[in-house]
């Protein structure tokens, strides 16, 4: 792997140098954008809308739109916005994982110590496990600071980015019911069938099943075949009551 990030993680007075790889990998297929007429390439060009020519990529600069101008901004100016956090990941608080909403998770990457033996790395790795706590803290990657929680995964400290306050839409912009009653029955019928439907946590049982039946589409179209397609039949509901449906999927589960 290719690092992407070069840096260290501070907390306290104690400084560990890492590098940051990517955690994570598209798994979609690499389709490309054709003409439908002879399945040509479509290409896109990054056109100067003065002169209507293509522009090489060294000579595009990025640029802020200021009154009827624009201010130009070089790879230096970013770093001055803030240099500590282009080069530091530094904890500032130690918060329970428990309490992270999932809706904060944006994306995951290693981190790897720069030096061999780190005894500090290790010694984060071993505390963060012991306490069940992850550390909070802010960094910039490629021009855009984020927040982000330090958290031990096996053998490893991850970097986890999770999105800021501001991010998440307030719900009061939903038009959701507050005054629907669910009756005890019910609700004791549904928390049997979520415990009747919980298990232990495996990720590995669960593929990506929609690319693949993709693929093998693709297949058998590059051999001139022509694909079976599924066809989907609507589930007949057991009934309108709430309490016959929840009770009909206990008995569909237990004789599974």
């Amino acid at each position: 792997m290719r690092s992407i990030w070069t840096g260290s993680i501070g907390f306290g007075l104690v400084s560990i140098p890492i590098k940051l790889y990517s955690a994570v990998q598209e798994a979609r297929l690499d389709l490309d954008m054709l003409d439908s007429r002879d399945h040509a390439n479509i290409k896109f060009q990054r056109i100067n809308e003065r002169t209507k020519k293509e522009v090489p990529y060294d000579k595009i600069v990025k640029g802020y739109k200021y009154d009827d101008d624009y201010v130009i901004l070089e790879e230096a100016d970013f770093e001055a916005a803030a240099p500590e956090k282009t080069k530091v990941i530094e904890i500032e608080n130690f918060v329970d994982i428990a309490a992270i909403n999932p809706m904060y998770y944006e994306t995951s990457y290693y981190t790897q110590p720069a030096t061999k033996k780190n005894k500090a790395y290790a010694l984060l790795l071993e505390a963060l496990k012991e306490s069940g706590k992850a550390g909070l803290a802010r960094f910039v990657l490629r021009s855009t600071e984020s927040l982000c929680i330090v958290h031990p995964v096996e053998k490893d400290l991850v970097i986890t980015r999770i999105r800021f306050q501001q991010q998440i839409r307030d719900q009061e912009e939903l038009q959701l019911d507050d005054d629907i009653q669910v009756s005890k029955k019910e609700l004791d019928m549904g928390l049997a069938l979520i415990n009747q439907y919980s298990e232990p946590l495996d990720l590995s049982k669960y593929k990506d099943e929609y690319h693949t039946e993709l693929r093998r589409i693709i297949e058998a179209k590059a051999k001139g075949k022509r694909p079976t397609i599924k066809k989907l039949k609507p589930k007949k509901s057991s009934g309108t009551d709430l309490y016959d449906q929840l009770l009909s999927s206990l008995k569909v589960k237990k004789g599974a």
